[in-house]
């Protein structure tokens, strides 16, 4: 029988996550499981992906968890995060889970981007949340956009962000874009401080592919703030849905809507207290 093992990473500026990562390494070493983390030389073929931490070290876990195509399990340290865990559990609840193999399993949609530079790829990778153009300097970027190789439209900007389901509550929703649960198909297009008429966030069909040129200097896209590469007047960046998924996993099935209303506080009282 092999033996059995994960890895862990962790936030190494919040206190708390080393406390918690020596917790839950006592319980699963006792149960006979090994413990690895990026940063040893050989790791060998683990079963999850465990992290502890914000969404941000959930984004970075998330590279292992494609690359093995293993699940990622999130337990938050301090901030309601829409990945990890909505509810607190104790490190010890943690370690059984993963000892038992006790989690469910919930896909989530994966963004690729390609970079053309002269009709040849240059740059290509995927995001989770979303891929981001945005300008570098003071001046105002020049984006001609096509969706399905058809010109939608042209936009003086600082930028433009495409989102998964799952990045919609990221920076997606802070510029002004609608909130897609987890399970919509779909794709979230939204210009950044546009100089048009027609600049509204738009939801595009998973089979289409966003087309974006850059018709001015310094610009550079972002791939879930991880990803960074400049990008000159005349590239090309192609948008679609990626083929493969990352696969979260939680200690409990919960509802989208009850992560919305513990992120954001929402009144569900009504507001006669009712």
């Amino acid at each position: 029988m092999n033996k059995r093992s994960i890895l862990m990473l962790i936030n190494p500026s919040r206190e708390e996550a080393k406390g918690a990562s020596d917790a839950i390494k006592k319980v699963l070493k006792d149960a006979e499981i090994d413990v690895y983390t990026p940063a040893d030389s050989q790791i060998p073929d683990v079963e999850v992906v465990l992290v502890l931490g914000g969404d941000g070290t959930i984004l970075r876990g998330a590279e292992y968890s494609i690359k093995r195509k293993i699940p990622l399990l999130g337990i938050n340290l301090g901030h309601v995060g829409f990945m990890a865990e909505v509810d607190a559990f104790t490190f010890s609840e943690v370690a059984q889970s993963i000892i038992d193999k006790d989690y469910v399993l919930d896909e989530r949609m994966l963004l690729s981007f390609q970079v053309k530079r002269e009709n040849k790829i240059i740059e290509q990778g995927w995001a989770l949340n979303e891929v981001s153009i945005e300008r570098k300097s003071t001046t105002m970027l020049e984006l001609f956009v096509q969706i399905d190789n058809r010109p939608l439209s042209r936009w003086g900007c600082d930028g433009i962000i495409c989102a998964t389901p799952t990045g919609s509550t990221a920076y997606a929703f802070s510029a002004g874009g609608p909130v897609l649960w987890p399970e919509v198909q779909a794709l979230v297009l939204l210009p950044i401080a546009a100089h048009a008429l027609f600049a509204k966030p738009m939801v595009i069909a998973p089979t289409s592919t966003i087309g974006i040129a850059i018709e001015s200097s310094d610009a550079s896209l972002s791939a879930d703030a991880l990803r960074k590469i400049d990008l000159q007047k005349g590239d090309h960046v192609e948008l679609t849905k990626n083929s493969e998924q990352v696969v979260l996993a939680h200690l409990k099935s919960t509802v989208f809507t009850d992560r919305l209303v513990a992120k954001f506080k929402l009144p569900i009282e009504g507001w006669r207290g009712e």
